[in-house]
């Protein structure tokens, strides 16, 4: 398998991760350091871009949705939620619970720049963690 195409897969898996598609992009980037060690910057940057991308789109789309009738509920559901803010990003990488603080980061409109900050730091962080721990 060529470098091009196993950075390609693990771009992909990590993109589809960071969205409401599956991707299990911790084990793929995981295999690609196992076969290719001596790549593993190019492939923590390639799979930290990929992921921060994924989550932009869900952020994005969480941007489009159309807002719910007010109501007492919603109400206190928008309040916790601006209580934390974009700091919450940075746990934008556990699955499930990623997906959703993207996508609330977007319907709640958050700073563009204050989102990215914070989710481009989680996620790359949860990628160093596994480079830290396997090589």
């Amino acid at each position: 398998m060529s470098t091009l195409s196993w950075l390609a897969g693990i771009w992909l898996s990590a993109f589809t991760s960071a969205t409401i598609l599956p991707g299990n992009s911790e084990a793929v980037f995981a295999a690609a350091l196992h076969f290719q060690p001596q790549l593993w910057l190019l492939a923590w940057l390639v799979v930290s871009i990929g992921n921060i991308l994924g989550g932009l789109l869900t952020i994005f789309m969480g941007r489009k949705l159309l807002r719910a009738p007010d109501s007492a509920r919603h109400a206190q559901w928008l309040q916790a939620a601006q209580r934390y803010g974009p700091i919450s990003l940075l746990f934008s990488w556990v699955p499930l619970l990623g997906d959703a603080l993207c996508g609330l980061a977007g319907y709640c409109r958050w700073p563009w720049f204050s989102s990215v900050l914070y989710l481009s730091a989680g996620k790359i962080a949860r990628y160093g963690v596994i480079v830290w721990v396997l090589i």
